[in-house]
Order: C-alpha cells, then sequence, then structure tokens
C-alpha cells in the first residue's frame, strides 16, 4: 500500500485533502479567471441579492461577491505559499548547522530564538509590518521572520536527536566528512517533521495574513484578500452578514482542511507521536 494510499485511508487525512484541494483549486482558478472582474464596481447594483447572475450577491460598491473571493483565495493562497519558503529553506538550513556543528554558533542562534519566541508570531509580524507598511511583499517578510524560529527549533532539535544515532559514526569511522554525513545521512530522517510542520505552518500563515489584511496591515484595498474582505464587510453585518460569514467561511474550511490533513501526515509519518498522549491534552 503507498503513502497516499495510506493517509486517503484515514478519514481525517481523507477531509483533509479534499478540502485542501479544493481551496487550491478554487485559489488557482481565481488567479486566471473569475466570473466578473473583482475590482470593478458597480454602484448601481449595490447589496444585490444572491441570483444566477451574481450567486453570492454583490457588495456595498456592486462588485460581484463570488469574484472577490475566488480572487481573495488566489492572494491569501500564493502569500502563504510564498510565507513558507523562506521559513522552511532558512530554517532547516540554520537549524541543522547548530545542531550538527553546535558550538557557539549553536549558542548564539539559541539566544535569538529564545527572544523571537519570547513574543508571539503575529505580535512581531504587526510590528515589522509597521515599519516595512502594508503591501504583499511585507506581509510575505515579516511572517517569515515570525515564523522561522518554528523551523529552525525542529530542524536543530531533530538533528540532535538522530546524530546520537550509530548509522552516523558508522559514516563517521567509513571516512565520510561531516558535511558529507550530514546531507546525506541526517537531513533525510528529519524530512517527515518537517512536512508535519510545514502543513501546520500553512495553516497558521493563513490565518495570520487574514488578521493583518483586517486590522489594515495586509494586502491593500481594493486588492481582495479574505482579510480585508471581511473587515470591509463588518460595517455591514447587521443588514448583510453574508458579505462577513463567506470569508470567514473560506478561511474555517483551510484551516480545517489544513488541521486535518496535518494530523494525517503526522499520524503516518511518525506513529509513536499518535500513540502517545500528548502532554497538553493530560
Amino acid at each position: 500500500m503507498t503513502f497516499l494510499s495510506r493517509l486517503l485511508g484515514k478519514p481525517n487525512g481523507l477531509i483533509g485533502m479534499v478540502l485542501l484541494t479544493a481551496v487550491l483549486a478554487t485559489a488557482f482558478l481565481g488567479a486566471v479567471w473569475t466570473p466578473y472582474d473583482p475590482l470593478k464596481s458597480d454602484l448601481l447594483n449595490r447589496f444585490a441579492q444572491p441570483s444566477a447572475a451574481h450567486p453570492f450577491g454583490t457588495d456595498m460598491f456592486g462588485r460581484d461577491v463570488l469574484s472577490r473571493l475566488m480572487r481573495g483565495a488566489w492572494v491569501s493562497v500564493s502569500i502563504g505559499l510564498a510565507t513558507l519558503v523562506i521559513p522552511v529553506m532558512l530554517g532547516t538550513l540554520l537549524g541543522a548547522a547548530a545542531g550538527f556543528f553546535r558550538g557557539w554558533f549553536d549558542r548564539l542562534l539559541i539566544m535569538v530564538l529564545d527572544a523571537l519566541m519570547a513574543f508571539p508570531g503575529l505580535l512581531i509580524a504587526l510590528g515589522l509590518m509597521a515599519v516595512i507598511g502594508a503591501n504583499r511583499f511585507g506581509v510575505i517578510i515579516a511572517l517569515s521572520v515570525a515564523y522561522l524560529p518554528a523551523v529552525t527549533r525542529l530542524v536543530r532539535g531533530s538533528v540532535l536527536s538522530i546524530s546520537q544515532n550509530e548509522f552516523v559514526e558508522a559514516s563517521a569511522s567509513m571516512g565520510n566528512s561531516r558535511l558529507y554525513t550530514l546531507v546525506v545521512h541526517i537531513l533525510p530522517n528529519c524530512v517527515g517533521a518537517l512536512i508535519v510542520l510545514t502543513t501546520m505552518m500553512f495553516g497558521w500563515v493563513l490565518l495570520a495574513e487574514s488578521a493583518l489584511s483586517f486590522l489594515g496591515l495586509g494586502v491593500p484595498p481594493p486588492e481582495p484578500s479574505w482579510g480585508n474582505i471581511l473587515s470591509e464587510a463588518k460595517a455591514h453585518l447587521m443588514r448583510h452578514p453574508m458579505l462577513g460569514l463567506l470569508p470567514g467561511i473560506c478561511i474555517s474550511i483551510s484551516l480545517l482542511g489544513v488541521n486535518l490533513l496535518g494530523d494525517a501526515l503526522r499520524d503516518e509519518l511518525d506513529p509513536k507521536s499518535a500513540a502517545a498522549p500528548s502532554k497538553e491534552t493530560i
């Protein structure tokens, strides 16, 4: 039985994969096609009710809600995927070097990471966005810095643990360099935990990006993202609750899909963690 079939054989893996695939498919479709121009206003057609022409109605400026949700999915998902690249690549490099070579670099890195992790990731992102300014590039940089410590500490801890195994000593006794041993024998054994963390981080980044956009520090209007669509709708929630409910549902579906898939990946890649109760649930 293949890894994918085992993963989809789990209820949480199947449901998570379906939900996440639907979100990604909507996002990529929204990047190339939407029923209407998501930026075009039609003030004569404000707050139109759902119909065949506008399945989810129109907003306060007469813009098609479905089109804005589709384009907003692309904006949020593209920022989420781009944000993962920097912390995963840089965090893997820093964590592997610190965990394997140790010394002064490891001690200095831990001090910096502890200082960063003393603050919530969203608070760090808010501070950086206040300096960089509200734009897509700024969101990616701010969130990358906020979530870099999580990846670095995970890789460092995995490398420290794996380095104690006998096959690492065997590699050294065969005359292999320390760098060769790290790249060929140690890092591949960190991939499972890194995949699980990356999957979960995608959900964290989607939520953080939506929060920044809701606060006006994310992608600036009129470019839609789920966060700023929700922010624009808050003044009209009493009379038109669907304007705020729909982007909230999109965010919830995305997070549910990511969390379910992440749980299934954790159970499949690390069966011991699934069998043992976590300290947080005791």
